[in-house]
């Protein structure tokens, strides 16, 4: 430790006592770069105390007393105003460069804490999210499903009604999918080929029936969309696009605003779609024992981005299973000249 340079071989007379028991001496204190320096009148150091550890036994009183450590016996009795305010600047020096173990917890403490909250703060929305979905009834799925439909229909024109047309759509959706209560419906015009919402409703744009000779293609889209609402529940993705708020709201009330639905429904029809591992997609092809080359080309004329659907396509045309009858599929495509 260096002493403060204006200080270094500061000098001053001063009582030193051995101990309890001896008698005070007179001395002369010398302030060194790293001790302090005892001496008698014949220049004989009597002792050397290490600055680092000097205390200061009666703080703001006169004279003042020093001893080398809280624990020794001997001491020294000053009154130069010099050479104490030195000895109190490097006392103040020497505690500020010193490690402060309980400051070091308290920051530490202070760090986690802080990281719990930014924690709890990332986490606690989430964990409600995901506890409102898991607790919200089947009745109020379907419910908020049909309000979204309906919503849509303001950017998507109407669901297609056509009585044939209908039973024939009832029909594919009985012989494609293992839930039988899945409810389909054909939007008249959408800028997406199919969506799927809450309460187990798939929305399919009427383009897609009226430009394919083939029901394989429809069944396709109808896979995939069922695919991924097996893959993310359609309401957790509502929420997280909703927020935390409306969350608590569907929570505490069974209930989401129109406004919030509105916003959805806008999303869902900008959005991209969500992509889906080829696997998956072959997987549900191959159990509906349907072939996945007609849904593959219809979502890319060129089959470049879709050669693993026509590659590993796991039924043939000539082995897949026949969704419905032909004139069944004619009314299918009439389904929206009501």
């Amino acid at each position: 430790m260096t002493a403060l340079t204006q200080y270094q071989r500061l000098e001053s007379p001063g009582l030193w006592r051995a101990n309890s028991d001896a008698q005070r001496l007179n001395v002369i204190v010398s302030l060194g770069k790293a001790t302090l320096t005892i001496s008698n009148s014949s220049e004989r150091a009597l002792a050397h105390w290490s600055l680092p550890a000097i205390h200061r036994l009666n703080p703001d009183q006169r004279p003042a007393l020093f001893a080398p450590s809280p624990e020794a016996t001997d001491t020294l009795e000053l009154d130069d105003e010099t050479l104490i305010e030195a000895l109190e600047k490097l006392h103040a020096i020497i505690e500020k460069r010193r490690p402060h173990v309980g400051r070091l917890r308290q920051v530490l403490t202070l760090g986690i804490l802080a990281g719990l909250a930014l924690g709890g703060a990332l986490w606690l929305p989430n964990a409600l999210i995901s506890y409102t979905v898991n607790v919200v009834p089947e009745a109020t799925r379907a419910a908020i499903g049909q309000r979204l439909t309906a919503r849509i229909h303001r950017i998507a024109g109407r669901s297609c009604s056509e009585t044939f047309g209908s039973r024939a759509l009832q029909t594919l959706g009985e012989n494609l999918l293992e839930n039988d209560e899945t409810r389909l419906a054909i939007l008249a015009q959408s800028s997406r080929p199919a969506l799927h919402l809450p309460g187990r409703i798939i929305l399919v744009n009427h383009a897609i029936v009226d430009a394919y000779d083939t029901p394989y293609v429809i069944a396709g889209f109808i896979l995939a969309e069922d695919a991924r609402a097996q893959q993310t529940d359609p309401m957790l993705t509502l929420l997280r696009h909703a927020g935390v708020s409306s969350a608590v709201k569907l929570l505490t009330t069974g209930n989401l605003s129109d406004a919030v639905l509105d916003r959805y429904s806008e999303a869902l029809m900008t959005r991209d779609t969500a992509p889906l591992p080829d696997t998956i997609l072959l997987e549900r092809f191959a159990t509906a024992r349907i072939p996945a080359s007609p849904y593959a080309f219809a979502l890319d004329p060129t089959g470049e981005t879709t050669l693993p659907l026509i590659e590993g396509d796991p039924v043939q045309i000539s082995d897949a299973v026949a969704l419905m009858s032909d004139s069944d599929w004619i009314s299918l495509q009439g389904i929206c000249t009501d």
